[in-house]
């Protein structure tokens, strides 16, 4: 805890109670509500599970995932808890497993003095938290079972009625909205629970809700469209790292129901309204039938870079076409080799809408339970179907955050491998987008339609970028270094048009050598609506809720929107100074600490080099003022 900062708070708070105590300016008021992404909670057993040759068997409440001792160790039994039915979404007869609750759940999910630093989640979110003064009961977690699709997180969890009560329960315990935090897959749970929200609640009501419990939406990280990693997950298996073959790592992501949840989609598709079935007699099977304009059929992509899969189908087909392992050890295998393949590549919107696993259906088992979870957890959900682009939600603050120029998967050529399922086919080449060009895993340039950058090496840039069509015709530009900075290399661009459907590039230069965020800021085309993009150069999907910079600009942001004396509509960015004592440090050049203005040399018993014992002023809690 920071003291200099918690006298910034308590004086805030103090000239708040004196302006009469609306949330306006009362710091006291917020609350934040986190919602994780994809494997980012911790899941527990809630059985009894006998594991044959080890001592470690499955009790209740023993952690699941991630128990990197137990996977390494009993990995048939570690699966059993993990896996569930491919149809219906049960757990294995012999285990189940649900997802912890509270904050604990989200901060480490292999807590231990080795492995707890590598599966870090959230844990550095909650210190900054906690080191500028946020008290604990203003922080809540909504941990979910990120196994499940959106439907079954209702039905058998009854996720999204409990989150609207969190919400309802942060306004009665502190008396103001909440701020969303969400990271990756959690953006996509909080798209659905928006949209869930419309049939709880009267229509009259509904953005009256939203305005009392939600004062801001920070989407960190955002497959807005999709990632094309979830392809390579369903065809060959995503192992996170963990020691498990990737065949055994497809066939536990393909039992989740969510392994559908993140596949790209087409920019240009969009569903019938769900709402029809209340007025009119279209059956189930049609309310989400995807309507594709003119330009997926004139353009090449489905408005992505390039096709997400080329694929190299066999000529045999049926059984044989995925023999078991005890087939496989008596099958000549240069008989696969006399047929001549077919090369066939495939759109976004054909993997979206099942076209994709169709034609792979007599090739592979796992596509029959991937077009039944499709069918009936997304194209049939009657609430939204979620492989659909995003329209702006109706908030009143959104701030839209995600990493760019890191080399990014954005496409695959596969082909039989010649081996039994799972493990049947094989990655031959992978498309990468960098630097504004597209190019295979050897080097060589690939056609197609890149964007100005790339993506986050996660989601590409296609992806993330989606939501600059949330901001209007005239945008703000400012781009600024990452690091602490005295303005300046700050440049600014405004009022830039913007098109729909159209990206922004702004006409500003990059230093090699600096790392920058570029913020695209609109709070005209709404009225009382504020949009908000920022883009931080170098910043990993995974890691991103890690990053100093984004904390820094994320408190900054916040300080700004509770002060009573704010005057702009977002925070300046004309200046960014030390915000705590590990931002001080050691000018060997000058022989003082950097920022003398804010830094000062104070040794403390312990300090064992000169930039430890560079800390800030104890006056300086004012320079917060710099940023209203």
């Amino acid at each position: 805890m920071r003291f200099e900062f918690r006298i910034a708070v308590a004086v805030l708070l103090f000239v708040n109670s004196a302006n009469g105590g609306d949330f306006a300016g009362d710091y006291s008021k917020l609350s934040g509500i986190i919602i994780p992404g994809f494997a980012s909670t911790q899941l527990r057993a809630w059985s009894i599970l006998d594991c044959p040759f080890t001592p470690l068997d499955f009790n209740p409440l023993d952690l699941v995932w991630l128990d990197t001792t137990r996977l390494l160790s009993a990995v048939n039994c570690w699966l059993k808890c993990m896996m569930l039915d491919p149809y219906n979404q049960t757990d294995h007869p012999e285990c189940k497993s649900r997802p912890d609750s509270g904050l604990s759940a989200i901060t480490e999910l292999d807590p231990g003095y080795i492995t707890g630093p590598l599966s870090s989640v959230w844990k550095d979110w909650l210190k900054w938290c906690i080191e500028f003064g946020v008290e604990p009961n203003a922080i809540i977690a909504v941990p979910y079972d990120w196994r499940l699709s959106a439907s079954m997180l209702e039905e058998r969890d009854l996720y999204f009625h409990k989150l609207k009560l969190t919400f309802e329960t942060a306004l009665k315990l502190r008396g103001g909205p909440s701020l969303v935090f969400a990271h990756s897959l959690g953006n996509h749970v909080f798209r659905y629970f928006l949209e869930w929200l419309k049939l709880e609640i009267a229509p009259k009501k509904y953005l009256q809700w939203l305005d009392d419990h939600i004062h801001a939406y920070f989407a960190v990280g955002a497959p807005l469209l999709g990632s094309v990693e979830t392809v390579k997950g369903t065809l060959c298996g995503h192992t996170f790292g963990l020691p498990v073959p990737e065949g055994t790592a497809r066939m536990m992501f393909n039992s989740f129901g969510s392994s559908l949840w993140m596949m790209p989609f087409s920019r240009y598709c969009r569903p019938h309204s769900a709402y029809w079935k209340h007025f009119s007699d279209r059956t189930k099977e049609d309310y989400h039938v995807h309507q594709c304009d003119d330009r997926e059929y004139q353009l090449n992509y489905s408005g992505w870079p390039t096709n997400i899969i080329n694929i190299e189908l066999p000529s045999i087909h049926g059984p044989s076409a995925y023999p078991s392992a005890t087939d496989f050890v008596g099958m000549n295998s240069s008989s696969q080799e006399c047929g001549l393949s077919t090369q066939l590549s495939f759109s976004a919107r054909e993997i979206s809408d099942g076209t994709f696993f169709k034609a792979i259906e007599d090739y592979d088992p796992d596509s029959k339970r991937l077009l039944y979870q499709l069918e009936k957890s997304y194209h049939g959900d009657p609430v939204l179907n979620p492989l659909t682009p995003w329209d702006r939600p109706p908030l009143k603050n959104i701030f839209c955050i995600y990493g760019i120029e890191s080399k990014t998967e954005v496409g695959y050529y596969v082909a039989p491998s010649g081996k039994p399922y799972p493990d049947n086919w094989i990655i031959t080449d992978v498309i990468y987008e960098e630097e504004g060009s597209l190019f295979s895993r050897s080097g060589d340039q690939v056609e197609g339609n890149p964007g100005v950058t790339s993506g986050d090496e996660t989601v590409p840039y296609h992806s993330l970028s989606w939501c600059k069509n949330w901001l209007g015709p005239k945008v703000n530009i400012t781009r600024t270094p990452q690091a602490e900075h005295d303005g300046s290399d700050v440049q600014e661009e405004l009022n830039v048009e913007h098109r729909p459907d159209e990206d922004i590039v702004p006409s500003m230069t990059k230093s090699p050598r600096v790392k920058y965020i570029t913020y695209y800021e609109d709070s005209e085309s709404i009225p009382g609506k504020r949009t908000a993009v920022w883009e931080i150069d170098k910043a990993n999907h995974r890691n991103i809720v890690r990053s100093s910079v984004l904390m820094r600009e994320l408190w900054l942001q916040m300080w700004h929107d509770i002060h009573p004396d704010a005057k702009l509509k977002f925070v300046t960015k004309a200046k960014r100074g030390p915000l705590r004592h590990e931002d001080c440090y050691w000018d060997y050049g000058k022989a003082r600490c950097a920022w003398p203005e804010y830094c000062e040399y104070r040794y403390v018993f312990g300090d064992v080099h000169l930039g430890q014992s560079c800390r800030l002023k104890n006056t300086s809690a004012s320079m917060l003022l710099n940023y209203v």
